[in-house]
């Protein structure tokens, strides 16, 4: 693996998706390409805190990093879902969006009381996602002691609204 790979290059930008006026930043180049999600991964996983004890990313994209990240570090991996996705008692916070609003879901049981979470996604723009995937960790009295995203958007405020060290690898 080439260490010095530029992220940045595997990085689509796709004008007017999914609403007129948004620039989607497709990872999928990235994906497809070994090495790159294997940087990616080792940048992300380079964000968390030693203590961390368990991993939780947001769905979709956010499963993708958060599971290499989780594997990489070799802790517990914790699946944050879209609504009704999940098949036993779930805890849920709503947030906002860039262009709506969402939801997310986590088993009743994700995160063991005290467990220090580290939060890995692939995207950081309003920072509503990582809100959200902080407050049902903390409704289980959990700890979400950092997070790590790819790609930040600091035009939309994130780092600002996500009251915790936050870290990305690209800006855009």
């Amino acid at each position: 693996m080439n260490a010095k790979i530029d992220l940045a290059s595997f990085v689509r930008a796709v004008p007017d998706f999914p609403k007129p006026g948004i620039v989607f930043r497709d990872i999928t180049p990235l994906l497809a390409n070994a090495d790159a999600f294997a940087s990616a991964t080792a940048a992300l996983a380079a964000f968390a805190p030693p203590d961390a004890d368990i991993v939780a990313g947001a769905e979709a994209r956010g499963f993708i990093f958060g599971a290499a990240v989780a594997r990489e570090l070799h802790l517990p991996f914790a699946p944050m879902r879209k609504p009704g996705k999940l098949p036993r008692k779930t805890l849920s916070a709503s947030y906002a969006l860039e262009y709506g609003e969402d939801s997310i879901h986590a088993h009743a049981d994700a995160f063991a009381k005290g467990a220090k979470v580290f939060l890995v996604d692939d995207l950081v723009a309003t920072g509503g996602t990582l809100c959200a995937c902080a407050e049902i960790a903390e409704m289980q009295n959990a700890i979400p002691i950092a997070a790590a995203c790819l790609i930040e958007l600091p035009a939309l405020g994130g780092r600002k609204n996500y009251a915790r060290p936050l870290h990305s690898v690209l800006q855009y």
